[in-house]
């Protein structure tokens, strides 16, 4: 079977490598070369980018996506959901949910990958239902991870909830690259006996495991395979494309991908990419302390920024070994956005002041009280009772106790553009929609979408300073020069262009320093002892 392809390289991959920071203007130049390559999906938004377009690039993410759609018309392109909470940090009611989802179609968007970070199939539904009624791709998702409360079973009931509430496809989503080769095989083999559903797999390079894990997933009946090109894969990212697509050249799996094209395209992101090296990581080659932490590769970049504000980074190894035990009191929760920033703050939080839980962040107190949804298994029940100072913890579906706010959000952001003088874009729900997900930093950027000096400014790539030319041209004459044994006579002319004359009689050679026979050295290089 032919296994389909995406290439996350304008989404997850520069989420991954330099922080969220590829432009549209970066994009749309390659875009025509990545339309005809014949992928399953491209990834070009969700997740972070949202966000990023806002908060530091100054660009419409709703434009970014008409953009892409209109240069890349024949690949279906894909986004990452999370699920009730969107692309922002918190809960959205179901009416926000159902209206970005169908924005998000009309503008352009095929297939959603769908996820929660508590893998609380409720927190997915409504976002799932929606993709579908609006005719799109629904891809629910298993957001991997290892624990005592994690085992087979739980991926297979999980799978199964998801397939009750109705998706197109899952995705398994290894975020940290923790998924094991064997682990693979067995959880691809396994749901693949049990369900007759497109599955499809993700994973990060971060621990050296990725490639061999993707291999494996193939082999036991995966039908896609999350990939990036090979100038923006590997280290905190993704397995490379063009290594898969060789690998599976000419065997049942062949994806039947052009790989010179594939290399026409690396070649404009290894420029592009020299743009955007003030936010690279420090990663070199893999980190295997994340196989332990489960951290995902974006994360302890973050965690060593904050460690060095204060003036702490030397805590960085307690940081990481305290992860594991805050992440056991909060019921063994995945670790992706935005329980992976909520477990490495309060970790930090227990380090620094030394004593654990002296003080409990907000989201932490979140989780134990039931707010973000179900976790695998109970949280720590003396802190639970702290937090929860006699009140009952929430059980059921947190949005249901949502009114719906899309009415209200609207007349409010409606009065605050009129009382500001904001020209509202042509379909003002999405400006609307952008005030919801990010209020504040939504609406700064809708004061300062035509002003590129509120943002911060365009990257420009290293270049290298030409070489001075000589002040007075090369003297003139003609030179006999020996290469390999061999004399020629050559002219140099004013300005210093050679041009060979004639050949030279051959240059005798040495004469023997004693009686002996000659050895002929295997290398270039000089005698000091024999």
């Amino acid at each position: 079977m032919t296994i389909s392809i995406t290439d996350v390289v304008l989404r997850d991959a520069h989420q991954s490598l330099f922080a969220t920071r590829l432009r549209l203007d970066d994009m749309l130049p390659i875009a025509a070369a990545l339309d005809d390559v014949g992928y399953g999906s491209l990834e070009c938004w969700g997740g972070a980018t949202f966000d990023a377009c806002i908060r530091f690039l100054g660009e419409d993410p709703w434009l970014r996506l008409r953009e892409l759609k209109k240069a890349m018309p024949k690949t279906p392109l894909q986004m990452l959901l999370r699920g009730q909470n969107l692309l922002g940090y918190r809960h959205y009611a179901d009416d926000v949910v159902e209206r970005f989802v169908e924005r998000a179609v009309k503008n352009g968007m095929d297939v959603f990958r769908v996820f929660d970070a508590m893998n609380d199939p409720r927190n997915m539904k409504a976002a799932l239902q929606a993709v579908r009624s609006h005719g799109a791709h629904a891809q629910g998702t298993l957001s991997y991870t290892t624990s005592p409360a994690h085992t087979l079973q739980t991926w297979l009931d999980l799978t199964e909830q998801l397939l009750e509430t109705g998706v197109d496809s899952i995705a398994i989503k290894d975020m940290s690259g923790i998924l094991t080769p064997m682990a693979a095989y067995e959880l691809v083999s396994e749901i693949k006996k049990r369900f007759e559903v497109r599955l499809h797999l993700h994973c990060h390079a971060t621990t050296g495991m990725a490639e061999m894990a993707l291999l494996k997933a193939i082999e036991a009946g995966v039908d896609g395979v999350d990939t990036a090109i090979s100038s923006m894969s590997a280290t905190y990212g993704h397995p490379a494309t063009e290594a898969l697509v060789a690998t599976l050249a000419g065997t049942k799996y062949d994806t039947g991908l052009d790989i010179l094209k594939l290399e026409n395209i690396a070649a404009y992101f290894r420029e592009v990419r020299k743009k955007y090296h003030a936010f690279e990581g420090q990663l070199k080659g893999y980190d295997s302390r994340i196989l332990v932490a489960q951290v995902p590769g974006g994360m302890l970049t973050n965690l060593e920024s904050q460690l060095k504000q204060q003036n702490a980074a030397d805590k960085l190894d307690q940081v990481l070994a305290e992860i594991p035990r805050v992440r056991k009191d909060l019921g063994f929760i995945p670790l992706v956005t935005p329980t992976s920033q909520i477990v490495g703050t309060q970790a930090v939080l227990n380090v620094l002041t030394g004593e654990r839980y002296k003080t409990i962040a907000k989201e932490t107190a979140g989780i134990l009280k039931g707010e973000y949804g179900h976790t695998p298994v109970p949280v720590n029940a003396a802190l639970q009772a702290r937090v929860l100072e006699g009140a009952a913890p929430v059980t059921c579906r947190p949005a249901d106790l949502l009114k719906p706010e899309l009415a209200e959000l609207e007349a409010d952001v409606r009065c605050q553009a009129q009382e500001k003088g904001i020209q509202l874009a042509g379909n003002a729900i999405d400006d609307v929609l952008t005030v919801a997900l990010f209020p504040q930093i939504g609406l700064k950027f809708l004061e300062n979408r035509h002003n590129p000096a509120a943002f911060e400014p365009v990257p420009q790539a290293e270049t290298a300073q030409p070489v001075a030319k000589a002040e007075k041209p090369a003297a003139s004459g003609i030179y006999t020069v020996e290469v390999e044994g061999k004399a020629f006579v050559v002219k140099v002319s004013d300005g210093g262009d050679i041009s060979q004359v004639s050949a030279s009689a051959p240059v005798a050679a040495p004469a023997s320093a004693s009686a002996g026979t000659p050895v002929t050295a295997p290398l270039a290089g000089n005698i000091w002892k024999v």
